[in-house]
């Protein structure tokens, strides 16, 4: 994000009416302040938020024009809700998005992350307006190997466990209604997929999320004991993922039509592949008075993968888009935001949009 495309973002966005479904989620609150705090008018459709502490609850009342509970699985509730907002934008983040849930309710995960992705492109097919829409997925779409490079955007999708299967099935689900509807849609609305990894910021409480898990242990005093310390993801702060979606929306409409333009993948530099155990320990290096942490496998996942990472060369070549904050940079500002809200006690929407700030100059001053 150099200074132009900062710009380009910023004057694509402005003004704009933009849908954003699972915006009580943790990535989806974040993006929605980010719109807010580029100029464009913000709707959205979830559940209704299950962490009362999370980003959204610190954001809600200063970001939407429209905040509707309901569940993407209701088809006519989705519809009423994309016919209302009459968006420009859709960003899709609504999902179930935990592994270890996707065990526990296969069933459940494959409606939401599967008809639930068809009832939004559905929805938006229908509307007489141009509406681009952004749907983001997961590097979890990708027939995993477990082999030591990154997988690129054309490589095969798949899954060995419920949750994996969910999201390249949901890519399917983009790809048939690209082909069958989008790809000659009179209003010349556009369906772009965007995958990434694991993303880390303040303002997630998540269960079996890594960082969420490390907030429970500092706060409550005691060791942390980690799932699968041996696992290499390559983390990326929550920003750094949600600036790769901000571009797609303002850059890829503006591009003539190609099959290379349908995906991207957004991720950290190679290097910024991390072990668990080394994100635990930098993060317990900046949490005042640290209890520590034990190291352990506890009741690991079937088939969780012990690396896995995706290619950013298209991004970087087509959209010039780069990341910003390294992994040891994106863990320390999510450890501020924390520190921030349960030590300082601060006004974590002042917080939240300062580093949202700090991000964008920080884009412009090293690469632009």
């Amino acid at each position: 994000m150099n200074n132009e495309l900062v710009d380009t973002v910023r004057t694509s966005l402005s003004g704009k009416r933009v849908l954003v479904t699972g915006h009580t989620g943790f990535k989806g609150a974040w993006l929605s302040l980010w719109l807010s705090e580029l100029g464009a008018e913000v709707h959205g459709f979830a559940l209704p938020a299950t962490q009362p502490d999370g980003i959204y609850a610190h954001v809600k009342d200063a970001v939407f024009r429209s905040d509707t509970a309901g569940d993407i699985t209701d088809a006519v509730a989705l519809a009423a809700a994309v016919q209302c907002a009459q968006p420009d934008y859709v960003f899709h983040l609504a999902a179930q998005a935990v592994v270890r849930e996707a065990y526990a309710d296969p069933l459940r995960t494959l409606q939401t992350n599967i008809l639930g992705s068809a009832n939004v492109l559905e929805a938006v097919r229908r509307l007489n307006q141009t509406c681009h829409t952004i749907f983001v997925t997961s590097d979890k779409c990708y027939r995993n190997c477990e082999w030591h490079f990154s997988y690129r955007e054309n490589d095969p999708l798949g899954g060995k466990d419920p949750y994996s299967m969910s999201k390249a099935a949901a890519e399917l689900v983009a790809e048939s209604w690209r082909r069958s509807y989008f790809d000659s849609h009179p209003n010349g609305s556009q369906v772009i997929s965007v995958r990434a990894g694991n993303v880390i910021g303040g303002g997630d409480y998540a269960v079996d999320r890594l960082v969420p898990d490390c907030v429970r242990a500092a706060l409550a005093g005691q060791p942390l004991v980690l799932r699968n310390p041996r696992a290499t993801r390559p983390w990326q702060h929550v920003l750094d993922c949600l600036s790769g979606y901000l571009v797609v929306a303002a850059v890829v409409p503006r591009l003539p039509r190609s099959e290379e333009l349908e995906s991207f993948n957004f991720g950290p530099a190679d290097t910024h592949a991390f072990p668990v155990t080394r994100v635990a320990e930098i993060f317990f290096e900046h949490w005042p008075n640290t209890p520590g942490m034990v190291i352990g496998e506890v009741d690991p996942l079937r088939s969780e993968a012990h690396y896995l990472s995706v290619s950013i060369e298209k991004s970087q070549r087509l959209l010039h888009w780069q990341p910003v904050w390294p992994c040891a940079t994106a863990i320390e500002k999510a450890v501020e935001w924390y520190v921030q809200h349960h030590v300082a006690n601060a006004d974590m929407l002042a917080v939240s949009r300062g580093q949202i700030a700090q991000f964008t100059q920080a884009a412009q001053r090293d690469i632009g």
